[in-house]
């Protein structure tokens, strides 16, 4: 089907034309406007969770999103009707509402008590007029979001009082990563090949740093003290790798942990399945259904490992190691610049020896991350350039070569009797990912 091109306004007009030729016209749901309001949503949230956390403010972490709504929607309202003084008017209804929220603090009587209830009366006065003059679904989304916000008040303060400074660091230095590095990467290729984009690198730069945030909050959430199975789930989602080195070294040091932190690193390998499923649907969608089943078959293979283990070891309360903020500038620089590297040398691979250069890239560069080959080969798979079987063996190889990585780790830090336990539980997965790679149907 063809995108529907020219303003929206425009594309009312064809729709209601079609409409009146006796033509099935499709429904005009506009898409700018709700990304719009989602990007004034999100600004607002980021802000507002900055100032909640002050003692001098008279907005916090809903105040703030309901401004930023405001001014979405004025500027639509008057750019859809022609209406340029709608902005000025909202800007000077916003600034009275400022100084009457601001009257007892100006008066020396202390500090304000909030203006939610009159941001939320504009605010609902707006969505009363969106409704009538714009799109009805987003006036309606933006009404419900406007209700959760109020009704949430006492949870999203809590959760803004209770992060620790270093939390609130990682999310601004997402922040930083995503809405400030991101935006000005110039989006097009460089260099030999045609494969380094800066902007398309640096957004699954962002796309790594999000899965491993997601995985600290879960960590925060569950709290330090938990369970066999989510210590390492959540380790794998944050870095497997960096889990292994955590529980290798209390391995050592508490021979009693031995068993435990052995099933930990495989579950967190295992684990480690999720996010390359992930990247895969990011990337390259359409290939979703070439990619994930070899992948699966193998993610079987080790969850039934996993299991075995889990009722030998049981359930154990266990403290997690301290988790390191996954949104350090620092180790996002560094995997951008090795998954630039890698999709290069994949590309220069298959240009000079075919695919058995991109086999030798990904057995090279899964010692030290599968992200890196699992994104730049699900690419080019998704580009229509590598063929799906060579996209899906590479991410093996890289996955067996990590397992390799994992259980040197372990042995070297967590000494000859953690080594034994890694291997006897990495043996099945290993062997299993082999017999994929060998006799899995190409096609």
């Amino acid at each position: 089907m063809q995108g529907t091109t020219g303003s929206p306004d425009q594309q009312v007009d064809a729709a209601a034309s079609a409409a009146s030729d006796g033509q099935l016209a499709a429904p005009y749901v506009d898409v700018d406007s709700a990304i719009a309001l989602g990007i004034a949503l999100s600004l607002g949230l980021l802000v507002g969770l900055q100032r909640e956390r002050t003692t001098d403010r008279i907005g916090g972490i809903r105040t703030f999103p309901l401004i930023a709504l405001f001014g979405a929607l004025a500027a639509r309202i008057g750019d859809v009707h022609q209406a340029q003084w709608m902005v000025p008017a909202g800007l000077l209804c916003i600034t009275i509402v400022l100084i009457l929220g601001n009257l007892g603090r100006l008066r020396g009587e202390g500090e304000s008590s909030g203006i939610t209830t009159e941001i939320t009366a504009l605010m609902m006065y707006l969505v009363g007029a969106y409704v009538m003059l714009g799109e009805q679904s987003i006036a309606v989304a933006v009404g419900g979001t406007v209700a959760i916000l109020l009704h949430l008040k006492p949870t999203m303060h809590a959760f803004a009082r209770h992060l620790q400074e270093k939390d609130l660091r990682a999310i601004m230095q997402f922040a930083l990563i995503s809405l400030i590095i991101l935006p000005i990467l110039p989006n097009r290729t460089f260099g030999p090949y045609d494969v380094l984009n800066p902007f398309k690198i640096w957004l699954l730069v962002v796309l790594i740093v999000g899965i491993g945030l997601g995985g600290y909050g879960a960590y925060k959430i569950v709290g330090a003290r938990t369970g066999t199975l989510l210590s390492g789930v959540i380790g794998g989602l944050i870095s497997s790798t960096a889990t292994t080195v955590s529980y290798a070294r209390r391995a050592r040091n508490q021979a009693a942990l031995v068993n435990l932190a052995a099933l930990v690193i495989l579950i967190a390998s295992t684990s480690m399945f999720v996010r390359m499923f992930v990247e895969i649907a990011v990337v390259a969608p359409r290939m979703v259904l070439q990619l994930f089943p070899p992948l699966a078959a193998m993610l079987l293979v080790s969850a039934a490992v996993c299991g075995v283990g889990y009722l030998r070891v049981g359930r154990q309360e266990d403290e997690m190691p301290e988790q390191t903020n996954p949104a350090e500038l620092t180790p996002a620089l560094v995997f951008g610049g090795l998954y630039a590297i890698v999709i290069l040398a994949v590309a220069a691979a298959k240009d000079y020896f075919g695919n058995q250069g991109i086999y030798v890239v990904a057995l090279i560069s899964g010692f030290t991350d599968v992200d890196a080959i699992t994104l730049s080969t699900a690419n080019l798979a998704g580009k229509g350039t590598l063929e799906a079987a060579t996209a899906w063996r590479s991410m093996l190889i890289a996955t067996l070569a990590n397992l390799v990585f994992k259980a040197g780790a372990a042995g070297a830090l967590g000494g000859m009797k953690l080594f034994r336990r890694v291997l006897l539980l990495f043996a099945a997965p290993f062997v299993a990912g082999l017999a994929v790679i060998a006799f899995w149907p190409a096609g």
